[in-house]
């Protein structure tokens, strides 16, 4: 099978189309033949080194985490009814940059009726991520809520539900393209590529500060945007697309009254990741959750996608095609 395998760590040309034995699958697997396979952030910066001791990678290694397709092939333990079904092999699922791709039975969830690959690929993780995150915070009608990284896949997947449940949303990203789609899906727009951008924010909530942050940028960005959440407020420091993720002292936010969560607080095991991307597939299927896919490559270019993502030339979701 055509697969991608990094053999050293580096810039997106170390993402190498090579030839590799079909994957045989074991007692509780199945073996996906992919139609869309997912991309994040987080494996640009595990192929560059900087995060595979997080996940536990080391060279050589295939990428990629959740692919949409059919089960062509069961293991022991797994009733032959699963072939032919279209699954999503979801979050937590490895080596998904491939043709074919084996995972746990616990991580091919079903794809409902008329909900097609792409879709369903492109919520492998952001879908399971965006639901987990709101489930953590709470989130209420009138609400004032401060997204950072509006435009990215999971941004915008928040902006749809937080703009469904009633909340006052403010969008942070940058550049034109990015904050059309933003206003586009219902939520006032902020550029933070702009000097001062937080006394934007202030004047989009009306002077009054936001009782939730979702902070999918982290960084600087991060940091600033905690001081735009009012005393008391939620803040959701999930995301690292600036470098790093946010950091709030434990002291700082108890002055404040602040409830933080992090990255850690949105690891979930192989069950709640199921319950979570079932949720995901089901809202899109419904027409109430769209993700938005800004760029599709064959398999063999997913240099070109790491750096479209890098460069921060993807809007929503960069997806490969086998």
């Amino acid at each position: 099978m055509r697969a991608i395998r990094v053999d050293r760590f580096g810039g997106p040309e170390v993402l190498t189309p090579v030839e590799l034995p079909d994957p045989v699958p074991g007692p509780g697997e199945v073996v996906v033949r992919a139609e869309a396979v997912d991309t994040i952030f987080v494996e640009t910066r595990i192929r560059q080194g900087t995060a595979g001791d997080w996940f536990g990678i080391t060279v050589p290694y295939v990428p990629g985490g959740a692919a949409a397709g059919t089960v062509v092939a069961v293991g022991a333990q797994v009733s032959p009814d699963w072939l032919g079904r279209r699954v999503l092999a979801g979050s937590g699922t490895k080596s998904a940059y491939a043709e074919l791709v084996a995972t746990e039975l616990v991580r091919a969830w079903p794809v409902p009726a008329g909900l097609d690959p792409r879709t369903a690929a492109a919520l492998g993780h952001d879908g399971v991520t965006a639901l987990g995150v709101l489930e953590k915070v709470g989130l209420n009608s009138g609400e004032r809520v401060l997204i950072l990284a509006a435009a990215g896949g999971m941004g915008l997947l928040l902006v749809q539900l937080a703009v469904a449940a009633g909340a006052q949303v403010v969008g942070a990203a940058r550049g034109s393209q990015k904050l059309d789609l933003v206003r586009k899906l219902g939520a006032q727009a902020v550029d933070y590529g702009q000097p001062e951008w937080e006394g934007a924010v202030r004047d989009a909530f009306g002077d009054r500060p936001a009782d939730l942050l979702l902070d999918g940028a982290g960084g600087s960005l991060g940091s600033q945007g905690v001081e735009l959440v009012a005393d008391g407020g939620r803040v959701s420091a999930h995301g690292a697309a600036s470098g790093g993720f946010a950091s709030v002292e434990r002291e700082y936010a108890a002055q404040r009254g602040l409830t933080v969560r992090g990255i850690a607080d949105v690891q979930f095991g192989p069950q709640e990741r199921a319950r979570l991307g079932a949720a995901a597939l089901d809202l899109a299927a419904a027409g109430r959750l769209r993700p938005w896919i800004g760029l599709e490559l064959p398999l063999e270019q997913a240099a070109e996608a790491h750096r479209a993502i890098e460069e921060r030339r993807v809007v929503g979701k960069a997806l490969l095609i086998p």
